[in-house]
């Protein structure tokens, strides 16, 4: 044996994957609404809160945390009820108390108003925030979420959004879909990622994170619950109620964008929201892009975003 031969040294071990990622942002919790919340905050200035859809969480806004924060603004995202670093409780996945969390988040920021941006679950949520906390909502931007009214309109009568909808018709089903989702290192929602985008596919890193993060214990199943809420109410008297409510007009200026290629949430089910809208109503129809706009094409997304913040920043 040749004793001067170098002795191999081992690869240091991977780091841990957190939903806690590095980088210029600073994370916390914080408690509003009876549950703890991880979010994840850069610059100063007036508030901007993200809010996630499905199957993504808080780093879904990466781009628009940076650019935000450059732009004056506070920007923080958010980790909903159920997802990420924030708290997994057993039942509170109905869209009025999820509004109730996103505007109880703003208060516990220590912030009167908000600039509000939600991207699918997370839209729907910031159409309910604005009927139910209007005083809280300096303005909304929409991103692939109909007007709640449209989106169960569509869900009883247009067969084509049906169809689009299959994966949530599989929610329904108990305890299958949970462990289909984690099946396979997550490779399921690896699956809904590609066939849901434009021709600008989300990178590797994210389609491995989002797999990542729905593999963390209860994710699986407290992800789907606002849409096992969504079509178990249909007929029942509290979705009724809910659909009632909405029918308010909403008086905070409305950003709506839409990818024109998502086959998730058709454009046609998006499209009349400002029928809803009583304030400004801007309607963004982005070509060739599919169900996430602000990861498919994030600078354009987040250049048409910092106008409108900008636009009406004032009280």
């Amino acid at each position: 044996m040749d004793e001067t031969a170098p002795v191999p040294v081992p690869p240091a071990p991977a780091e841990p994957w957190s939903v806690r990622s590095a980088g210029p942002w600073t994370h916390r919790d914080l408690a509003a609404n009876g549950a703890r919340f991880h979010i994840a905050e850069l610059g100063e200035g007036p508030l901007v809160l993200l809010v996630h859809g499905w199957p993504e969480y808080w780093w879904a806004w990466r781009h628009q945390l940076t650019a935000l924060a450059a732009a004056g603004f506070r920007a923080v995202a958010l980790d909903l009820r159920g997802t990420g670093g924030s708290d997994r409780t057993p039942r509170g996945y109905d869209p009025g108390n999820l509004a109730l969390d996103v505007t109880g988040v703003i208060r516990s920021l220590g912030e009167r108003r908000a600039h509000l941006v939600g991207h699918a679950t997370g839209g729907t949520l910031a159409w309910v925030a604005a009927v139910m906390r209007p005083s809280v909502i300096r303005s909304l931007t929409v991103v692939s979420a109909a007007h709640p009214r449209h989106l169960r309109r569509a869900l009883l009568t247009d067969r084509k959004q049906i169809a689009a909808f299959e994966h949530v018709l599989g929610f329904q089903r108990p305890w299958i879909p949970e462990r289909r989702l984690v099946a396979d290192d997550g490779a399921l929602v690896g699956e809904y990622l590609r066939a849901w985008t434009g021709p600008n596919m989300l990178p590797a890193e994210a389609v491995a994170a989002y797999r990542k993060a729905i593999q963390v214990p209860s994710t699986a199943h407290c992800s789907i619950e606002p849409y096992r809420w969504l079509m178990r109410s249909m007929a029942r008297p509290d979705g009724i109620q809910f659909a009632r409510r909405m029918k308010k007009q909403i008086t905070a200026p409305v950003l709506h964008v839409q990818g024109a290629s998502d086959p998730v949430l058709l454009p046609r089910t998006a499209l009349g929201a400002g029928e809803f809208v009583s304030a400004p109503y801007r309607w963004r129809l982005l070509p060739g892009v599919g169900h996430f706009p602000h990861e498919e094409v994030p600078e354009e997304f987040t250049a048409e975003l910092i106008e409108w913040v900008r636009q009406h920043g004032e009280d």
